[in-house]
């Protein structure tokens, strides 16, 4: 196995890089590298950079381009011995005005990579060109902000409490989850996004005694830190001026774009009560005097890399539509809204920023017009063909490759993967190199006589992207787009109440956003959105609308007692057909094949932990010689259909149906679809 072997480099790969490395270092206008294809941006990138030694930015046209170029800089960075590994700066993932705030998680690593580029960092940054666009937390609120915690150092308690509920973070009895924090005696623990641990700092007297990681599960202490940088948690953290400065700029604006009394009167109300309230970051422009992007962070050295050029173009076009799209609707709404232009970056004002950097180099896959021969170059890099699951095709382009001298490397992700593909090797009689690491696509260096292959293109796996799994709350928060003011809703423990909007409420732990539902007797429950799981929207056949539980009564007691006495009963009747279903012999499906396997791998997204032990639990239990019997619950998004999926593969394997029933016309067209997406390589 070849975890590490050095990348070829030949002469005549090596003096283009060089001629670019010129050209780029004696003008001031863009330096075109053509002809790249698959990976080989990220391989092209890491020798121009190891030579280079400035800040590089690379602009991607999405997250998804940009995340698996980050990953393709990995594998081919490690060989460059450089301390700077590539770093991602995140989009929002939020439509433009959409009324909610970004992950804390998105958050924490934007904020982090601004202040290392303030503090001068030398850094690789890939950037998604809607992040490129977006206007970020001015520096000057940054370094106001910012705060750090030593070892010895004299500091009260309470002002460090005061520190973190101003840098956004909220107070909790047990910290969970990142941008929380809580008190216990002389004890802080707090959650920092961006940080893979939260931090407990422990005090005697009025002096820090220890600052410590811990495991956020077990909440046992992991190591010691001399020191600790406390960073605001979210993207707009507001003192009191600022607040009093964005009120007088929101009823300005309301004024002259009159909107509606009633959102102004509501919206003010949530400044007032609250300071910070969900999808409160579009209005930061009303707070913050300064306007700045991540333009403003970068040293005035900094190389810029377009990655597609003509296509970042194409996208930013599509994106100022949808800015400008839903800035109107929501001016139409009377809603108060700041403008786009306070918002993002124009494509002419990025391009603009763009030229204040001198030998900015674009990569293109195809051949572009416009621009001077002398800078141009053209690296002639083919794509590997599209051979997966044709063994016996692969082997011989294997064969073919090195018939014409090149080297060929195969990247395979993970320990397991490279031994398989070592003993298929072998059984096919080849010596081709097997390196351990990820590339997103394989390619064919024809001026270095190099090819890679990604293990994915032999086996028909497709690359995993990384999906940030969305707290219920926020899902909850969607959904509450088109949960009206009006609809009936049903609490687990209080019953049947009226859903009237949501509030901003101080509590004795901190402040947040409540549901606010009306029972009989105008009785309210204000219910926090970490409790959305205790509710569910009333779903009856009545034309009639049902009447309101009374708060504390017996008539919702009564009702679920009744409810429960059938469920016993059924319970009874379940209990007695399972256990027939005990004694009943069924078919047992053999263990997983290699082809089971591919089927596996050529799910998009990593699994998450709860869905690996799902799917192999499935698994057992078809591969025993009784009838297979199991639920699987789980929210919307959190992947049943694919544990589903995988049991009906392993069925189909053995020469055996699969039947699949659904409630709805519409689901069942859905799942139709996301079948035959996945069925689609297999016969």
């Amino acid at each position: 196995m070849n975890e590490s072997a050095p990348l070829v480099e030949s002469e005549n790969f090596s003096s283009q890089v060089s001629q670019i490395q010129t050209w780029t270092q004696k003008t001031d206008q863009p330096v075109m590298v053509e002809g790249l294809s698959g990976s080989s941006r990220a391989y092209f990138l890491s020798k121009f950079i190891k030579a280079h030694k400035r800040p590089v930015v690379i602009f991607t046209t999405d997250q998804n381009s940009g995340e698996r170029l980050q990953d393709d800089l990995k594998y081919f960075l490690r060989y460059e011995k450089l301390k700077h590994q590539p770093d991602f700066f995140p989009a929002w993932e939020l439509l433009p005005y959409e009324p909610l705030s970004p992950l804390n998680e998105i958050s924490g690593e934007r904020l982090d990579i601004l202040n290392r580029l303030r503090t001068g960092e030398p850094m690789l940054l890939v950037v998604p060109l809607e992040a490129g666009l977006q206007t970020v937390m001015p520096r000057s609120v940054i370094e106001k902000l910012i705060f750090t915690v030593a070892i010895k150092m004299n500091l009260e308690r309470e002002f460090l409490e005061a520190c973190l509920s101003d840098n956004g973070f909220t107070r909790s009895p047990l910290v969970e989850n990142r941008g929380e924090f809580s008190v216990r005696g002389d004890i802080v623990d707090f959650f920092q996004p961006g940080r893979v641990n939260p931090v407990r700092i422990e005090f005697f007297g009025d002096e820090v005694e220890s600052i410590r990681e811990f495991d956020v599960l077990s909440q046992v202490s992991i190591s010691e830190l001399d020191t600790v940088n406390l960073l605001p948690v979210r993207e707009l953290c507001l003192n009191e001026i600022e607040k009093q400065q964005g009120v007088v700029a929101i009823k300005d604006f309301a004024e002259k774009n009159d909107c509606d009394r009633l959102a102004l009167k509501e919206l003010l109300e949530k400044i007032e009560h609250l300071g910070i309230f969900s999808g409160m970051e579009y209005l930061a422009p009303f707070f913050y005097a300064d306007r700045e992007s991540l333009f403003d962070y970068l040293p005035a050295d900094t190389l810029i890399v377009l990655d597609e050029g003509d296509q970042l173009q194409n996208k930013s076009e599509q994106f100022q539509q949808l800015i400008d799209t839903e800035y109107h609707s929501a001016l139409e709404k009377g809603e108060v809204v700041a403008p786009p232009s306070a918002l993002f970056l124009e494509m002419q004002e990025f391009k603009k920023r763009l030229s204040s950097f001198n030998g900015n180099l674009s990569l293109n896959s195809l051949k572009t017009t416009g621009y001077e021969l002398g800078r141009c170059q053209n690296l002639d890099v083919k794509p590997v063909p599209a051979l997966a699951g044709k063994f016996d095709d692969f082997s011989h382009q294997v064969l073919k490759w090195q018939e014409q001298d090149n080297k060929v490397v195969i990247v395979a992700p993970t320990k397991g993967q490279v031994r398989r593909i070592h003993e298929l090797l072998h059984e096919w009689g080849l010596e081709v190199d097997v390196d351990l690491g990820r590339i997103s696509e394989g390619f064919n260096l024809k001026s270095s006589n190099e090819v890679f292959v990604a293990e994915h293109e032999i086996f028909g796996r497709t690359h995993k992207h990384r999906h940030r799994r969305k707290p219920r709350s926020q899902a909850f928060q969607r959904g509450l787009k088109d949960l009206k003011v009006g609809d009936f809703l049903v609490h687990i423990d209080y019953g049947i109440g009226l859903y009237q909007g949501t509030r901003e409420l101080q509590t004795g732990v901190g402040g947040g956003e409540f549901l606010d539902i009306l029972y009989a007797d105008d009785e309210k429950l204000y219910l926090p959105m970490d409790s959305l799981g205790l509710i569910q929207k009333y779903v009856g056949s009545a034309e009639t609308p049902p009447p309101l539980s009374k708060m504390g009564g017996v008539a919702w007691k009564r009702q679920k007692k009744k409810v429960k006495e059938s469920i016993q009963e059924m319970a009874g009747d379940l209990l007695k057909l399972y256990a027939s279903r005990e004694l009943a012999e069924g078919h047992s499906y053999p263990h997983n094949t290699i082809m089971m396997q591919q089927f596996a791998d050529a799910f998009e997204y990593e699994e998450t932990d709860d869905q690996l032990k799902a799917i192999e639990e499935v698994e057992e239990d078809l591969e025993k010689p009784k009838p297979t019997d199991r639920l699987i619950c789980g929210d919307v998004g959190y992947g049943k259909t694919e544990v589903a999926m995988r049991a009906a593969f392993k069925v189909v394997l053995d020469k055996r149906q699969v039947a699949i029933l659904v409630p709805t016309t519409i689901l069942a067209q859905q799942h139709l679809q996301t079948f035959r997406e996945r069925f689609r390589e297999y016969p």
